[in-house]
This record gives structure tokens, sequence and C-alpha cells, in this order.
């Protein structure tokens, strides 16, 4: 490998990165260079009695200091021949610094004003003449040690593929982590889903593995969680919510796409993997969450954690955080599951596999459904305006949730139409039973109607009328509306013979009377041509 070639802004690099409080071997590493480098050009500094943190220096005065200490060192800028492209941007690039990160600021040169270098030589050159701006960037604020029971931090991680013994399937394993801040104890749980209900059932299991709950839950942005992230007001997912209302502990979701705001259950997740993921093979997601937590007791709670200078996790927690943690609720947590449905023309709103009915007047609104493990609950702006029993699958309608009038022929049932038929008469319970001796659902509509007819005639009008039907041998509804509106309910005349039924409107031509004989309903008014004529040997119909 060919001999590096240094010259003064390599070395003014150097000491304004360590000047600046950066550790040599993060100095080392961000600008490529060894070590001993480092430490060679770093020593005349120290030697003069200047210590990171102090009084200010510019580049100039930098520049002085190396032209003393290292006089063989030339000033040409050999290793950057894209500097030159890059210097032009100098004030649009400190302008965009203030307010965006370096990548971004790349990007839009490079879209906007044709900057033709690539990221890793720009962010040299803003390490180069812009140091500040990129250390400042990379600031972390380290915040005060956490009291015990004060906080826990829980997020997920990915444990690795595993075969399914029971299906022969490849699953993807996932691992719930709990962490406690203070003591550094942890609960893990590997769930093969990351569905709200295992998000619920592992807080469960992780509060139950600690004994208690702390004051503050900080979680990350996951839909199980969260459903709309923000820093000032964050929306929860309204299940999880209604958990930590139920056990009394705050939740406090990190910033999005900020891993240091959790760093206690971020920085464990590769320990994780290794010490208790890799190598192993289990028969079942149980067998997976047993073997889980006696790791948690035997293994990750007995290590040397250097956040506790060496002391163990389950040790510690055991003496100052153990009693400090808010107990455990008397009333078990009762899962239950909220969505947004829509309430359908049909006056129906869908939950999960089974469509449920609302009142009428909800329809085309959007509703809160609350599924437990026996009911389901609706409300609109807070209120409860409908419950029902939970079922798996199908449709569970209350007919009372439809307008009167658009059921009436579904409430109106066979039974109802005898029951209203006794509260009129004896008359009209004989009409009724004959109207439903024989297909009942058939003529249920006939049924109905007749009853109906108690709405504008008074029941012994009616019960009269059927009694006269029935004489007439006609119970039809028909028969008793025509009776009831020419009045002749009460007519006890000798009946006459009854004359044959009117052609429905909807057919044309004769009406039959029996199997081979035929009337012409235009003869009914010829003298002398009433009588039935029989039907032609050849079957055809007589003129």
């Amino acid at each position: 490998m060919a001999r590096r070639t240094f010259v003064v802004i390599d070395v003014i690099e150097i000491l304004v990165h360590w000047y600046a409080g950066r550790p040599k071997s993060v100095v080392a590493d961000s600008l490529g260079v060894n070590r001993e480098t480092v430490a060679k050009y770093v020593a005349p500094a120290v030697a003069a009695g200047l210590v990171p943190g102090g009084p200010a220096i510019d580049r100039g005065a930098w520049a002085a200091y190396v032209a003393v200490w290292f006089p063989e060192l030339v000033v040409a800028d050999v290793r950057h021949p894209t500097f030159a492209l890059i210097a032009c941007h100098y004030d649009a690039i400190a302008e965009g610094l203030a307010t965006n990160t370096a990548t971004t600021v790349w990007q839009r040169l490079r879209d906007e004003a044709g900057l033709s270098v690539s990221l890793a030589s720009f962010r040299r050159y803003l390490y180069a003449h812009l140091p500040e701006e990129m250390l400042r960037a990379q600031v972390t604020v380290l915040k005060d040690d956490l009291g015990p029971g004060e906080e826990s931090q829980v997020d997920y991680g990915f444990l690795g593929m595993w075969l399914d013994p029971g299906s022969g399937r490849r699953r993807k394993v996932w691992a719930f982590v709990m962490v406690l801040s203070c003591s550094r104890h942890m609960f893990v749980r590997p769930v093969l889903r990351v569905d709200t209900a295992s998000w619920i059932a592992a807080h469960i299991a992780g509060w139950e593995f600690f004994g208690g709950v702390t004051a503050r839950t900080v979680i990350d942005n996951l839909k199980t969680g969260v459903l709309k992230a923000d820093l000032y007001d964050p929306k929860l997912n309204r299940t999880y919510a209604e958990l930590c209302a139920h056990y009394g502990t705050l939740v406090d979701p990190a910033r999005r796409l900020k891993p240091k705001d959790k760093p206690k259950v971020e920085n464990p997740m590769a320990y994780i993997r290794d010490s208790f993921w890799a190598g192993r093979e289990f028969v079942s997601e149980t067998a997976m969450q047993d073997a889980a937590v006696v790791w948690c007791r035997q293994v990750a709670g007995r290590r040397a954690s250097r956040p506790l200078e060496g002391a163990q996790p389950a040790v510690v927690f055991e003496a100052v955080e153990a009693d400090r943690l808010i107990g455990l609720p008397a009333q078990p947590y009762e899962l239950a599951v909220w969505s947004t449905p829509k309430v359908g023309p049909d006056i129906h709103a869908k939950v999960g596999k089974v469509l449920y009915s609302l009142p009428w007047r909800f329809i085309g609104r959007a509703v809160d459904a609350r599924e437990s493990a026996n009911l389901v609950e609706f409300f609109v702006d807070g209120t409860l305006v409908k419950t029902h029993i939970r079922k798996a699958r199908g449709k569970q309608t209350d007919f009372s949730d439809y307008p009167p009038e658009k059921v009436a022929f579904l409430m109106r049932t066979p039974a109802w139409c005898r029951r209203r038929a006794g509260e009129i008469g004896e008359s009209c319970v004989e009409l009724i039973a004959e109207l439903l001796a024989v297909n009942a659902l058939y003529r249920l509509r006939s049924a109905q109607g007749v009853l109906g007819l108690a709405e504008r005639h008074s029941p012994e009008r009616l019960n009269a009328a059927c009694r006269r039907a029935l004489d007439v041998g006609d119970p039809t509804y028909r028969t008793v509306k025509g009776i009831l509106i020419a009045g002749t309910e009460h007519d006890h005349d000798e009946p006459r013979p009854h004359a044959p039924v009117a052609v429905p409107a909807h057919l044309h031509g004769p009406a039959r009377l029996f199997d081979d004989t035929f009337i012409n309903p235009q003869q009914h008014s010829r003298p002398n041509e009433g009588l039935p004529r029989t039907r032609p040997a050849n079957g055809t119909r007589p003129a």
C-alpha cells in the first residue's frame, strides 16, 4: 500500500476533531487514519498545554500552530481535488446545515445546483471546513440516571428464522424486550406475530415477570402502540392506552427515527440474539417463551453489566427496584380491540369477520367499535349506542334497529298473524288459519294484508267481513277488502254461487275453470252465450 502523504489541512482536521472532545480512536476512524498517526500529531498540542473543550481556536490559529510544530508539511491540498468544486457553494452549505443534515444539503446541491461530487467527498469537505457544524449534529446529551421504578423501555427486535416442526414452514421470530432503566433487568418474549394481541399479552407477561409496573413506559412508534407519531401530541392505539391506564403506567413514545431515546432496550438486542437465540432449536412458540424466561433469570439477570459497574441486574433489581414498582391491579385486564368501521346502508358495520347491526340513523357514519372476549360495543362521540354478543363469524341483526316500515313483513311472522287475528275475532282467526294452512310463507303477505285492514276499519267490521268471505267460499284479501268497501259484511242473504275468479291483470286469454273447460270473459255481457264451452277435440281454443 502506498504511503499516505500528509499535508497541513490533514493535521488541522485531526487537531480540530481532537480539540472538540472526540476520543483519538473516534478521530482515527472518522478520518481514515490509524491511531498512532493521530497520537503523533496531537502530542505537540498536549505538550503545549491545550486541553480538549478549552477556549475556541479558529482554523487560522491551528494553521500557525502546525507551521511551528511540523514545518516539513506542505500547505497544498493534494488529497482533495474535489474541494474546489464544493468551495463555490460554501455559503449555501453553511446556511443549509443550520436546518438540515449533511446528506440533505448534498442531495439538494446535486439536484438543484449540479454539484457532481460523491457524498463521501462532500462529508470530508465539511469535516475539513465546517467541523463544528458536523460535530454539533453528533452530540449526544447524557441524561441523569433514573431512579428505581421510574422507567422501562420496550421494543421489538428480530431474532431470526425458525423452522416450525408442526407445519414445516420457516417463520420469522421477533423478540419483545422490556428493560428496566434503573437495574437493567430485562424480560424477553419470542413471538411469531406482532399484532395487537401479541403486543398486549407480552406487556402483561413482562409486568408479571417483574411483579410490578414502572411509572413510565417508553415505546417505539409501532402501530400496535402509536397510531400517529407526534413529538407533542402522539395518538396512541386505543387498546394499548386502555392497557396502560389499567396498570397505571404513563406511555411516553420515543421520537420517530430516534433510537437514542431508548438506548437501554436498543443496545441489548445483539446480545439477546447471540446468547439466547443463536444455535438453539425449539419445538414450539411456547417452548421459546418458557426458555426465554429461564434465560432472563439465570443468564441475562446474572451477567456483569457495564453500566452498573459490573453488578448483576437481577441482584440490583431485588435490592433497590422490586419494592419501588407500582403493584399489579387486583382485576385482570380484559383484552379489547378497537376499530373504526363504517355503518353501511344495510345498517351493519363489520368488526372482525362479523356484521353487526346499529340503529339506522347512524348509516354512513364511522363509529368506534370495542371488541372484547364476550361483547362488541359501538360508540359514537364517546356515547355507547349499541351492544352485541360477540360472534366468531357471520351476521348478527337486531331488527329493531331498522325503521319499522322497512321490516314490517319480516316482523309480522305467521305466529304474529295468528296472535293478532285472535285479538280481532273468531272469524278472523278462522280465515287466517285457512290462508296459512298451506304454503304459509307464500301466503303470508295476504294474511298480513287482511290484518292490516284493521288499521282503517273496526275489529267488529273486519271480523264480520272475514265471516262473510268464508261463507262465500273466497277467504282472500281482495274479497275481504271488497266486502268492507261495499259495506256488505252484515248481509245475511243466502250466499250466491261463487263466480269464477277474475283473470289477474298480468295474464291474458280465457280463465281456466277446470282441466277441460274455459270461459271467455267477453261472453258475460252477451245473452244466451254465458254457458261454458268444452275444448274442441283438436285442442284449439274457440273463436
